[in-house]
Formats: structure tokens, sequence, C-alpha cells
């Protein structure tokens, strides 16, 4: 959708450079029938430079392609206007170019709020001391809990205070799609306190793309959904179920950065040789799960009853499952997962992710990656 965006504001520029030409008498411009000032022309040139760098911006995929767009988008219907019983059928690139840019700027302001959030999470996080892991500190969790933390490759590690991953993703937004929606995200974490923020960004299709964020602060869960980063289609919080869903997620996550297992708001309990349930309590929120593992303890599923979303007046089986484990940064963790519900229906598999790069204990705020926008990849 960005190629065709780019190629029509490249194409309403071109045309505008034929009002500069025709004013200074170096080519006819026979759409105009009028003739055409000097002043009226450098102002025809004014508008094609704008539209020019607007397609460049947007090839560039800058977060500020909106800011000229904008700007052309003005003086062309100015233009137009004056030129109006020639040039009247070039409003309708104008209204088409108008909302692309409405969305650049929803998109924008969009990211902007997200990065605001991230920056006071991490401003939050930095390693406060440089405690090491050792066997002894693992004595008073489950065995299973014990060999998994053990296997994943923490002991003689420093403790985890802060997490920076991005994710490829492959989605089901509804039970009945048939189809795969790719996705890309973001997710920064913190331990201490626990907290998360986690951006997805996916196309429905070749036109329409979804932009979502959930994030887990001071115990409380938000989630938000948007069209086009513009049209809200979910906004839930102040809500306790929410809280609790998000607190879960957190809970079932922490298979990224084991060492957060050992967090004074999480309360462990052995269930069978293989299992144990983890309880997890801040700040007025509680929620709990199950991990299984296998003999090795390597991490293979968590499962918890959990909300689908604040409408929901019973919880749901949720299943997150690792199909793939590899060691990434020194730490064995599931690079690959599968999440799934357990509806009445059946089983829908809605979420397939890959870890493409994880960060532990970053002191600066990794440069967002997220240079998506509401138009798709093109």
């Amino acid at each position: 959708m960005r190629i065709i965006l780019t190629i029509l504001i490249a194409l309403h520029g071109v045309i505008h450079l034929f009002g500069f030409l025709k004013a200074f008498g170096i080519s006819e411009f026979n759409a105009i029938s009028h003739p055409i000032s000097k002043i009226f022309g450098l102002v025809w040139l004014l508008t094609f430079v704008l539209f020019a760098t607007t397609a460049v911006l947007l090839i560039a995929q800058s977060n500020y392609w909106w800011i000229i767009g904008i700007v052309g988008v003005i003086l062309s219907q100015l233009l137009i206007i004056n030129y109006w019983s020639d040039a009247k059928f070039g409003t309708i690139a104008n209204v088409i170019i108008l909302l692309a840019t409405v969305i650049g700027y929803s998109s924008f302001n969009f990211k902007e709020k997200i990065k605001e959030e991230r920056i006071t999470l991490f401003e939050n996080s930095q390693p406060k001391n440089q405690e090491i892991l050792t066997e002894e500190t693992l004595l008073d969790l489950p065995p299973i809990v014990q060999k998994w933390l053990t296997n994943s490759g923490i002991i003689g590690k420093q403790l985890i205070s802060n997490v920076y991953l991005t994710q490829e993703l492959q989605l089901k937004l509804k039970p009945e799609q048939t189809s795969w929606s790719n996705g890309t995200a973001e997710q920064y974490f913190t331990v201490q306190p626990p907290a998360f923020n986690w951006n997805i960004n996916t196309e429905m299709n070749a036109i329409l793309s979804v932009a979502g964020r959930d994030k887990f602060k001071d115990g409380k869960g938000e989630m938000t959904i948007k069209l086009l980063s513009l049209i809200p289609v979910a906004n839930a919080k102040n809500d306790e179920k929410v809280n609790q869903a998000t607190l879960q997620r957190y809970l079932a996550e922490i298979v990224w950065f084991p060492s957060a297992s050992m967090s004074k708001y999480i309360k462990w309990e052995t269930i069978d040789d293989n299992s144990a349930r983890a309880t997890m309590e801040y700040k007025g929120t509680k929620g709990s799960g199950v991990f299984h593992f296998d003999i090795n303890g390597n991490f293979e599923k968590f499962v918890a009853m959990r909300y689908q979303d604040s409408n929901n007046d019973q919880p749901t089986k949720w299943t997150v499952t690792a199909t793939k484990t590899e060691e990434r940064n020194g730490i064995k963790i599931p690079v690959e997962c599968e999440a799934s519900w357990e509806l009445e229906s059946g089983k829908w598999t809605w979420l397939k992710l890959k870890i493409t790069d994880i960060q532990y204990n970053v002191v600066e705020m990794p440069v967002a990656n997220n240079n998506y926008n509401s138009f798709g990849k093109g």
C-alpha cells in the first residue's frame, strides 16, 4: 500500500511541476487553460517539491513524512481552488493524500506515546546491584524449577533487571480465520518492579493494518488495539480481569528471563516431578499458572485459567507451548512458541511467535525497531 501511495503522491507532484513550467514558458500545460503568473508558478514549483519530498520520506519510511505531505496538500488545494474549472479533479488526489497524512500522524502519535511509556519504564529498571546467582540461592524452589534454572544456564550470572526483545508473529485474530496474518512486535520488561510494554503491528490485508499495545505496570494492565493506528478497536483498562490477565502474561513470559522466577512477588509450589505452580501477587493483583518441564528441565508449556477479555464471565484455559529452544546470550530459552485458547468449539491456536533478538540488562534503552507505518509493507 505504501508503494501505491508513493506513486500517487509522486504523480500528483509532477502535475504541479508542469504548472511551473507553463508559468515560465518552458513547456505547455494544456490541462490549465488559463495563464499562470510567475508568482503562482513558483507556488506550483514549491508544491511539487513538497510532494516529491513526501514521496522520498515515504520510501525511506520516515516517521515525519506526513508533516511535509499535509503542507503540500494545503498548497495544492489552494491552487486547485484558484484554477477550479481546469484543476478540480485534483481534489480527489488531495483527499486521498490528506487521509493518508491523518493516518500517518496517528501512527506517529501512537508510537510516541509508547516511546514515552517505555522511557519511564526503563528509567526505573537499571541494575542496582551485581548479585550473582548460585546453586544455593535456588534451594527453596521446587526441584523441577531448580533443574530448569540450572539447565537454562543462569547459575553464575548476574540477575536480570530488564529485557528488550523483538518478535516475528503469525496471528489468527478470530477462531474462524483460516489464514495467518503476519506481524512484528517489540517488548520491554523490567523485573524490579515487574512490568512490560509490548507493541505489535500486523497486516489484516494489503490495505488495512492493526497496531496494538499491551502493558503491565504498577499491578495494572492495559490492552489497546487500533485499526490503522487511528480507529480504536479495543481499549481495555481499569478492570480487575485485565489486570490479572496481563499479570499472568508477564508470569508466563519470565521463561525468556528465568532469573525473574526468584522475584519476591512469585511463590512456587510443587505439582509433580515435572511441573510447578507459580503464583504472583503485586499491588493488589494476583494470578497463577502451572509451568511444565521435560525430564531435563527444559520448559515445555505454561497453563493458566485466564480471561480473554473484560467481557468474559469466566476465565478460559490458556496455554503457551515452546516449539523450539535455543541458547541466546548464554541463556537457554524458548525462541519459538505458540499460544492457544481452549474454547467450547475446540482449541484455537491464535499466535505463533519467534524471538528475533533479545538483550539483557541494557544500560540505555534500545532504539525502537518499529519503523512500520499504517500502510503495510507495500
